[in-house]
């Protein structure tokens, strides 16, 4: 495998679940290709057609509020998102490759690719390992439930992370 341009653990971070979907954000793609978040969306722009509603979409500024809250700004309150960002699905970012002509835009959608094909893999292995242990636990008796409680609550997807620090209630 090729050198990677970027580490990993950071595209995997900037993929994002949003609506049910697995998107990147204009702005994380642009430090990403090493462009301008407008000079990416100006290409996008010029080649709509290339990105219809289930490659490409708006957020709302209500969504982008909240995307952003965690940010310290100097905008006046209420204001916090200048404009509001495009996401991509997979389909979208490979779409971008077409639109992004420099070689490092090339290489990173390549790497780009091979996070969401990385994800989606892991995430099969994940419930072909539910199925199997289900399928197991029918078949031996109760002795082995200790052992199937402990697999399962390894295999298990993570409770929430509760939220530290302070909120003001507005």
């Amino acid at each position: 495998m090729p050198k990677e341009i970027i580490p990993q653990e950071i595209l995997e971070s900037k993929i994002l679940v949003f609506k049910g979907h697995k998107v990147m954000l204009d702005r994380d793609l642009a430090v990403l290709y090493g462009v301008e978040t407008k000079a990416l969306n100006r290409a996008v722009r010029r080649n709509m057609d290339r990105f219809p509603g289930d490659f490409m979409f708006k957020l709302k500024k209500a969504e982008a509020d909240v995307l952003s809250r965690c940010q310290i700004g100097t905008l006046k309150r209420g204001s916090n998102v200048k404009y509001v960002p495009y996401v991509f699905t997979e389909n979208g970012v490979a779409m971008l490759s077409s639109v992004l002509n420099s070689k490092r835009a090339v290489a990173v959608n390549i790497q780009i690719m091979r996070t969401f094909t990385k994800l989606r893999e892991l995430l099969g292995r994940h419930a072909d390992l539910r199925r199997k242990l289900e399928e197991m636990e029918k078949k031996y008796d109760y002795q082995f439930k200790v052992v199937f409680d402990a697999i399962k609550n390894l295999i298990a997807d993570p409770p929430p992370v509760k939220k530290i620090g302070f909120t003001a209630k507005t």
